[in-house]
Formats: C-alpha cells, structure tokens, sequence
C-alpha cells in the first residue's frame, strides 16, 4: 500500500487500545471553519520548484443524520509539474465530534492513473468494523471486510484525530505503531517523534516545530518505509507547518503559506 501521505497523515501521538467502544478522545486542537493552505514543491535536477499547492478545510457538518466534523484535503500541480506527473488528489473524512472515524474517499489523478478509495466505519458489536472499496485504474473494482477490537484509522482522518493526542514525556526516538485502512486493505504504520526545529513557513513565520516521521510496513520487503516527515507546531493546534514526501518519482515538500479560523494561541511562533 504505496502511497504519498499528506495527511497529511498521522501527525501526534497515537495509543492504540484494545477496547474500541469507537476510540472516543475530546477535540483539544481544531474549530470548524479552520482553513490551511500549503504550496508544494518539487526537487527536479537538484532545484527546488513550486509546483502546485494544497488546502485543508474543516467544518462542522452531518453524517447519516447525527454530528460529525468533516474534513477536505485538496492538492493539486501547476503546470510545471504536469509536464513530468499529473497529480490531482481529492480526499474527504469525516469524524465523530469525538474523532471516531465514519467515512473516507480518495479520488486520486496520478499520472494517467485514477483510482477511487473508500473506507466505511461502524463500531457495533464493541469492534471497529471496516468495509472498503478500492476502483483501479482500470476501472475494475475491489471490495473487502475486516473486523478488529483495535482502533483503525485512515490517511485522513488519522490527522483529524491525532492533533488532540497528548505528547508529554516523548523522546527522541520514541515510536507508536498502529493501523491504517485504505480501500485495498489495512497495514502497519509507524509514527517516530524524531526531536524539535524551528521552521519557517511560506507566511514568513517561523514556528517551534516537532519533527515526525511517518513510516509504512513494506509487506514485499518486510520492513518499515519512511513516506513522510511532519513539522508541526509545538503547541495545543499542532498544525503541519512543512511537510516532506517521498514519492515514486522523487521528493516534494509543503510549506504553510496560510492559517485561518485556528482554534488556540500559536504560543510556538518565533518572535
């Protein structure tokens, strides 16, 4: 399950647990109407180029009748990058107010490729129970079920939920596994805290950042994959200030250019 991450993904710490009754956790990092903009750039013959961009909106919403916040993540290339790839990425979550995962699709333009992912969520029965849906680029079609007593989460939403989590007392090097669904199945990831940075973002402002590595587990090569490295703010919003991806085809990075309707002080701001 080879994918570019920008979720934006799995940004905090993550405690896995046994008993799922949903995984509630209290929101502690985000509002809705919360809006953050990234540019994107692209390593082509060792210069960095601004290739595209990507925005990250959050609202207060309903899913089958009841609360939930929902979650969009839109990225795209200019036209410089679509002279080398095409890339065009369309994800939408949704969560319980309490950061249970209900709902998630990828629609992905990616070269000549486009596939469709879903994830569907229930928690009956004490269990987190999945159904998932994958549409190839071929336009044939997978689907398959798994039942589990742990939490499981998904590119997305795994970011919605993990800006909450508390992470006092980590170390470097201090790593927490856990799983994450797409619709072709679920694998091991690994979230590593690899120390504290000061970044700055395409707004000119600097942030005191923790540094974290996302790594997948590489069933052909049976081993962990670093995909991605976070830069997120060391405060209660634990925004993604800088990102930096590995994909098939090189490396990207995402730099924060706007930050809008954010829920609590930036006490990490560089002054």
């Amino acid at each position: 399950m080879q994918k570019f991450r920008i979720t934006l993904i799995a940004l905090l710490t993550l405690i896995t647990t046994s008993a799922v009754a949903q995984c509630p956790l209290t929101n502690t990092a985000f509002n809705s109407g919360e809006y953050l903009y990234y540019n994107l750039y692209f390593n082509w013959q060792f210069v960095w180029v601004k290739v595209g961009s990507a925005s990250l909106s959050t609202s207060s919403t309903k899913y089958k009748g009841k609360d939930a916040f929902r979650s969009s993540l839109i990225t795209g290339g200019n036209g410089k990058l679509d002279k080398f790839f095409v890339m065009r990425d369309t994800l939408t979550g949704y969560v319980t107010p309490t950061l249970s995962p209900l709902y998630f699709r990828k629609g992905a333009v990616e070269g000549k490729r486009y596939t469709v992912d879903e994830v569907w969520y229930d928690y009956t029965g004490g269990k987190c129970n999945l159904k998932m849906h994958r549409q190839r680029h071929d336009k044939t079609h997978a689907r398959s079920e798994k039942s589990t007593e742990q939490c499981v989460y998904d590119m997305l939403n795994i970011f919605t939920r993990a800006r909450s989590f508390n992470s006092t007392g980590w170390k470097k090097g201090h790593t927490v596994k856990f799983p994450v669904a797409d619709g072709d199945g679920v694998t091991n990831a690994i979230l590593r805290y690899d120390g504290n940075e000061t970044v700055k973002g395409d707004n000119g402002v600097k942030y005191r950042c923790m540094k974290l590595s996302y790594l997948e587990w590489s069933e052909k090569k049976k081993k962990y994959r670093q995909y991605a490295t976070f830069f997120v703010t060391n405060d209660s919003n634990h925004v993604p200030v800088r990102i930096d991806i590995t994909l098939n085809f090189g490396n990207a990075k995402a730099f924060v250019a706007t930050m809008k309707g954010t829920r609590n002080p930036l006490t990490s701001i560089v002054k």
